[in-house]
C-alpha cells in the first residue's frame, strides 16, 4: 500500500491489517519512558489514533477531536501513537491542556509501525491511521488514510462505538 506524503508516494513497509484479525501486541514508550503494551489497556474498546507528528496541524486536530468525542466514554481507551519522542509528546500534552491524553512513542523500535503496517520507513514516520479494537482485541475498524495531510473519518469511528454499546 502507498500513501502520499507531500507530493511523493511512499510504500508502507508492511502489509496493512484487515478487520476481523486479532490485533498484534506491540511495545511503545509512554511519556515517562516506560514500556507499554496492548495488554496495559483493559477497557472494552481501544481506539488507536496514529499520527506522523503531534506538532503538525492535522495531527493536533485529530488528537483533539478524538479526545473530545471519546472522553466521556468509560468503556473506551483512547491512544495516540506517533514516532515523536516521549519528551515532545509530554510537552505537546502540557501545551495543549490535554494532560489526560495517552500519547505513546514508537520512536525506539518502530514495533507498532511495523506490526500495524503504518511505517513509512524512508521518513521514519507513521502513516495516518485509526484502529478500533474490541474487548477480545479483534480489529473491528481500520482506516489507512491515503494522504497523510488528510483527516481520518471521525464520524465512522464514533458511530461504530455508539452501535457497539
Amino acid at each position: 500500500m502507498e500513501v502520499m506524503f507531500g507530493n511523493k508516494a511512499f510504500a508502507l513497509t508492511d502489509k496493512p491489517l484487515e478487520r476481523g484479525l486479532a490485533a498484534p501486541d506491540f511495545t511503545v514508550l509512554n511519556t515517562q519512558l516506560q514500556p507499554v503494551t496492548l495488554a496495559d489497556f483493559t477497557r472494552d474498546f481501544i481506539v488507536i489514533s496514529v499520527v506522523p507528528s503531534l506538532d503538525t496541524g492535522v495531527c493536533d486536530y485529530q488528537t483533539r477531536t478524538f479526545h473530545e468525542r471519546l472522553k466521556e466514554r468509560s468503556k473506551v481507551d483512547f491512544l495516540t501513537i506517533s514516532v515523536d519522542l516521549p519528551f515532545a509528546q509530554k510537552r505537546w500534552c502540557g501545551a495543549s491542556g490535554l494532560d489526560q491524553v495517552v500519547t505513546l512513542s514508537d520512536h525506539r523500535e518502530l514495533d507498532f509501525g511495523r506490526k500495524y503496517g503504518v511505517l513509512i520507513a524512508p521518513l521514519r514516520f507513521l502513516a495516518r491511521a485509526v484502529f478500533v479494537l474490541d474487548k477480545q482485541r479483534t480489529i473491528i475498524y481500520r482506516e489507512y488514510v491515503r494522504n497523510v495531510s488528510d483527516h481520518p473519518t471521525y464520524d465512522e469511528v464514533i458511530k461504530l462505538l455508539e452501535l457497539a454499546r
